[in-house]
């Protein structure tokens, strides 16, 4: 059986999670989420916690056990607590601005892009460079970030780009100087 969609996704103060006809529909604090789930699983809410179970033994059926239990946990989490990832800007003259719920993101083009955000995710700018997203929905956040970092990803020689916080960019080594003119 697998180990982590046999675990419980209990439920904090304030969620309720909706659970009928192969569609789960969590609400919270933050805002409701809704997923279709495969006809191999299926979802019971059983006090205070979600139980996800699978039809059969079959391979598919084992795959999506744990997957299920993860997507689901991750809409209890989001709702109760959100998500936040965080970009840096590297560059000289590259700059972000949040305006309501535009990006106006300068990244060394002849003209500044307005990236238009996705319903249900926010963004926050610190010092220009450094974009702060957060949101309920786990799946959209990750799919915006790497939109953005899409427009201007890092490059190895000066790491001039939009890039994770955590990430780390592999530098080489520029030309080398030549022997002497000739």
């Amino acid at each position: 059986m697998s180990r982590v969609g046999k675990q419980p996704v209990s439920l904090p103060q304030g969620v309720r999670v909706h659970a009928a006809d192969g569609v789960v529909r969590v609400e919270g604090p933050k805002g409701t989420l809704e997923r279709r789930i495969e006809p191999e699983v299926s979802a019971v809410v059983e006090g205070g916690a979600v139980i996800v179970r699978r039809s059969d033994d079959s391979r598919r059926g084992r795959s999506l056990h744990g997957l299920t239990r993860k997507l689901i946990g991750n809409m209890v989490h989001g709702v109760s607590q959100g998500f936040s990832r965080v970009l840096e800007i590297n560059g000289v003259g590259y700059r972000a601005e949040a305006r309501g719920n535009v990006l106006y993101l300068t990244l060394g083009y002849s003209h500044p892009i307005a990236f238009q955000l996705p319903p249900g995710i926010s963004a926050k700018v610190d010092r220009q460079v450094v974009v702060t997203l957060e949101g309920p929905d786990r799946e959209l956040l990750g799919q915006t970030l790497a939109a953005i970092r899409e427009l201007r990803p890092p490059e190895p020689y000066k790491g001039k780009g939009v890039k994770y916080a955590e990430e780390t960019i592999r530098r080489k080594a520029g030309k080398a100087a030549a022997g002497g003119a000739r």
